[in-house]
């Protein structure tokens, strides 16, 4: 009886082991991406993250299309879009966009099959050509978000015909109530089935509420930052880290979240995303109620939507920075007349004019086309920031300066409020630089491979401001 005993406590005693090994998650690493001492640190699974690497492999781009040859628009009837491609280069992409979005439906996902090619009769053809234009958009006018990067269709369909990342209103569970309903208490996995409200995204990427945190005057005068409205932006910044599959130190300095001048330059880039992806909703897909069926609705009848788990999809960036679209230079932008052989043709004989013709332009692009580009929208996020010490209510455009007081002294809460941007934006800047010097076009690898390492973020490039003390007690 002894001896049974034994054996039983060993097998159950070695079953519990197997068990509790089976459950143990690897031990999980992390990239420091900031000042020792201050938990700027990257956390991430080695399983998780091999699964993902595996999930974000692009497809090998097409052979290039043969040069020369007729317009499309010219050949085929009803291009848009896309006329001013040459055949070849038009056919080109066509196999491409029905790879990315319909491999199994084909052509005739988008096509009539017995009226022709040419005719709208199908409400996806008319969808597709403004996504084209979208995302053509979105690689020449958002360059703050997607650098030269950029996005194709397969960034977000990845192989089916509505991306599998997308939202719509919540209606939340109809539960009678005698209280004003905040969207609160109610499981879902936007925010992590916690107490936040379940719907951070129709106030922020699709209505522009203020995203903020610490208000800018006491409470009994006005002040309308309140927890329950913090708790809103806590709820989108749950979506974001899981989104890109990181942790908040990404992002912000642990020491003290809510200061632009101790940020990671990734937040600039976040607060680029968010307005881009807002513009992407409201003038891209919500104008498309009126052709999309009842099966690309929500509950409450408004059409799917993106967010950043739709191009993200658990990666920092997308595809982890497999650069698709310089193998499909008709994405990169609208087509100029001409084509892009003309386009390309112009490009040459730019680099090839002399020095002396080139100089002038050079002091052109230095000194107008710069302000333009970097310090207007500086200013335009700045400005809304200095409105907002005189308001009671600020809006989110002033988000670089969103949470940036919390000394009592007024004189350093305005330093710490309306330069913020500004140094966020330049300093993002010569990032994009350094990562387009050290990694050049032509060493990039056919098929995109990723590597099986957790790119770290960039260190800071500059120090973080000096501590602020509050003043001494005053005397009664």
């Amino acid at each position: 009886m002894k001896i049974l005993n034994s054996k039983t406590l060993a097998l159950v005693a070695l079953l519990a082991a197997v068990i509790l090994l089976g459950c143990e998650a690897p031990p999980p690493e992390s990239i420091q991406n900031g000042y020792r001492g201050l938990q700027m640190q990257t956390n991430y699974n080695p399983k998780l993250l091999r699964e993902s690497l595996a999930a974000n492999v692009p497809p090998a781009p097409i052979p290039p299309a043969a040069e020369g040859g007729p317009m499309a628009k010219d050949v085929y009837k009803n291009v848009q879009v896309l006329g001013d491609l040459t055949v070849n280069e038009f056919n080109r992409l066509m196999v491409a966009l029905t790879n990315w979005v319909a491999p199994e439906q084909g052509c005739y996902y988008c096509h009539v099959s017995d009226g022709g090619f040419e005719e709208d009769g199908i409400y996806t053809k008319i969808a597709s050509r403004k996504m084209l234009q979208m995302t053509q958009d979105t690689n020449a006018n958002w360059k703050d978000h997607v650098a030269d990067t950029g996005v194709t269709c397969y960034t977000c369909h990845r192989g089916n015909p509505v991306p599998e990342y997308v939202w719509t209103s919540d209606p939340g569970p109809g539960q009678p109530t005698a209280l004003a309903p905040t969207g609160q208490n109610i499981a879902s996995s936007t925010v992590a089935y916690s107490a936040l409200p379940y719907d951070p995204f129709t106030p922020f990427l699709l209505q522009d509420n203020d995203i903020r945190v610490i208000g800018e005057t006491a409470l009994p005068q006005g002040n309308r930052r309140s927890i329950k409205q913090a708790e809103w932006t806590y709820g989108l910044m749950m979506h974001m880290s899981d989104a890109l599959g990181v942790n908040c130190t990404y992002c912000h300095n642990s020491r003290s979240f809510y200061a632009w001048d101790q940020s990671t330059p990734q937040r600039t880039t976040a607060w680029y995303a968010i307005r881009h992806v807002r513009e992407l909703n409201n003038e891209w897909v919500v104008p498309l109620s009126d052709v999309l069926p009842e099966s690309r609705r929500g509950p409450l009848g408004d059409v799917y939507k993106v967010y950043c788990t739709t191009c993200h999809q658990g990666a920092y960036k997308p595809l982890y920075g497999a650069p698709m679209v310089k193998d499909y230079p008709s994405l990169q932008g609208p087509i100029p007349e001409g084509g892009l052989a003309a386009a390309a043709q112009a490009a040459e004989d730019a680099a090839g004019a002399p020095e002396d013709t080139q100089a002038a332009p050079a002091e052109d692009v230095t000194e107008d086309a710069a302000p333009t580009e970097a310090a207007v929208p500086a200013e335009e996020a700045a400005a809304p920031a200095e409105e907002a010490t005189e308001a009671e209510e600020a809006t989110e455009e002033a988000a670089p300066a969103e949470d940036a007081t919390a000394s009592d002294e007024q004189a350093d809460a305005e330093e710490a409020s309306a330069p913020a941007p500004e140094a966020a934006a330049d300093e993002s800047a010569p990032a994009a630089t350094d990562a387009q010097a050290e990694a050049p076009t032509e060493q990039q690898p056919q098929q995109y491979r990723p590597q099986l390492q957790y790119p770290p973020p960039s260190m800071m490039r500059y120090p973080p401001a000096p501590l602020q003390y509050p003043p001494a007690p005053q005397t009664r």
